[in-house]
């Protein structure tokens, strides 16, 4: 019986330990409103998955959905103003 190998060369960092470099743990922080916000949204639909629904679970999911946008809007804000010469 043959034995089958890999082919390509090894694809993870050389340093398996290696910590978030200050840029990674900014960009983090950056996205982490967002981060929180689908948290949110996920708690809420993760309550209905084995129920209907009620009037109060559908509220919560709507107002979770509006934070998720709204904080995906106010990233993308963000990042189109810090870039001069953009129109």
């Amino acid at each position: 019986m043959k034995h089958i190998g890999a082919v390509q060369a090894v694809v993870t960092a050389d340093e398996p330990n290696r910590e978030p470099t200050a840029a990674e743990l900014d960009a983090i922080e950056l996205e982490w409103p967002v981060i929180r916000a689908n948290i949110e949204l996920l708690d809420a639909q993760i309550i209905t998955l084995d129920r209907t629904p009620t009037e109060l679970d559908q509220r919560r999911i709507r107002r979770a959905r509006r934070k998720v946008l709204a904080a995906r809007r106010a990233l993308a804000n963000h990042s189109t103003s810090g870039s001069p010469g953009v129109a």
